[in-house]
């Protein structure tokens, strides 16, 4: 009762409406247009300037991109981004894009959270744009919904439900070949732009401007069955050895017989999955890191009696880079799936919603020597 509430409740987020009225009315349905979802929004700290974001870009263990038009052509440098990059792109309107903001400021990752009446299955990253006067990365569609959050500055936005949704061929970026306008605002600091997949879509930065980007997984479902069938693979046994004692000669000898079909079909019938080997690769395949992502270890790690000494006074935070979701009594955490027990799957579910629990009560020694070992991979923090 208490969650049917919250899901009826107005959100200046969305505008007014409530999370129930968005989800049938606008996701994955129709673009929807919020002025002032967050009133005074102008970035978050550690990244609402041009200078903090041309720091955050030349790092060489962040994903970022630059984007450059040059007499009328497009020009795409990716990470890492050299340290000059401001004084390259000085002489045209360029763009630099910056992936997984989330993940490299806690200010990111709060920003995100904002959104979780999504879920964290879907949550992908938060991605900013920074962009000088004219700066854009063209007409383009997404595969995935997206919230477009504005910071700093001003972006005019245009966006198109066309069908035609060809790219240019040979293009750096995917450009598409023809854009009719259909509905066009500008987009001041705390305004923010939903667009459903494929809605094709171009916004061009009024002066220097950051839009801060809410993006969703969508996977193709040839990713998903790839993964799936390399999941299977690792996991799978299959007794036995291909035998034919009933050999007879065959008139061709390079022919593959009917019978050699219909052994080695009978041994790929073996080949199957419950609905619990599924739930156990969407929770490794949603939470494996990305393959920019590292994590850092402590450098002097707490011996064990301290560790439980500390989170059972300060508790435990996940880092920002860790993806944790559970199913039933499985907690799946960067990859990796642990089986928890009674006693401890509330507090870890509490763990993967919020991402931090303030205090930590006791727990089933194999918990904790689970915790430690999440710790001393840099998985979270005391």
């Amino acid at each position: 009762m208490k969650k049917n509430n919250l899901a009826n409740q107005p959100l200046q987020l969305l505008g007014g409406i409530s999370v129930r009225k968005f989800l049938s009315t606008y996701w994955q349905k129709k673009p929807l247009l919020i002025r002032q979802a967050i009133p005074g929004f102008t970035g978050v700290t550690g990244l609402s300037s041009r200078q903090e974001m041309l720091q955050w870009v030349c790092e060489d263990e962040v994903e970022s991109r630059l984007i450059e038009q040059v007499k009328g052509a497009w020009k795409l440098t990716r990470s890492p981004l050299p340290k000059n990059v401001q004084k390259r792109a000085r002489t045209s309107p360029w763009t630099v894009l910056l992936q997984g903001v989330n993940t490299l400021l806690p200010e990111g990752d709060a920003l995100m959270r904002q959104f979780n009446f999504i879920p964290s299955t879907r949550l992908d990253d938060l991605m900013v744009s920074y962009a000088t006067d004219g700066g854009s990365v063209g007409p383009h569609f997404d595969s995935y919904d997206v919230f477009l959050l504005q910071g700093m500055g001003e972006r005019h936005w245009q966006i198109s439900a066309q069908k035609n949704l060809d790219i240019i061929e040979g293009a750096p970026l995917r450009i598409l070949k023809q854009f009719k306008t259909q509905h066009e605002w500008v987009l001041e600091p705390g305004d923010m732009l939903y667009l459903p997949p494929k809605y094709a879509h171009h916004g061009v930065a009024q002066g220097e401007c950051m839009t801060f980007s809410i993006g969703f997984r969508a996977p193709a479902h040839e990713e998903i069955a790839s993964h799936f069938l390399n999941h299977i693979q690792d996991n799978l046994c299959i007794d036995g050895r291909y035998a034919d004692p009933d050999l007879s000669i065959q008139k061709h000898p390079a022919e593959i017989s009917a019978d050699m079909l219909d052994k080695v079909e009978r041994v790929l019938k073996k080949i199957q999955w419950k609905r619990a080997d599924v739930a156990e690769f969407i929770g490794c395949y949603l939470t494996e890191p990305k393959a920019h992502i590292f994590f850092d270890v402590p450098e002097q790690p707490l011996s064990p009696a301290r560790f439980r000494q500390k989170i059972g006074k300060t508790g435990i935070k996940l880092d920002l880079r860790t993806q944790m979701l559970f199913h039933k009594d499985r907690v799946f955490l960067n990859g990796e799936p642990y089986v928890a027990t009674r006693d401890d799957l509330a507090w870890l579910k509490a763990l993967a919603d919020h991402r931090m629990l303030p205090s930590l009560k006791p727990c089933s020694d194999a918990a904790e020597a689970v915790l430690y070992e999440w710790y001393c991979d840099g998985f979270l923090h005391p």
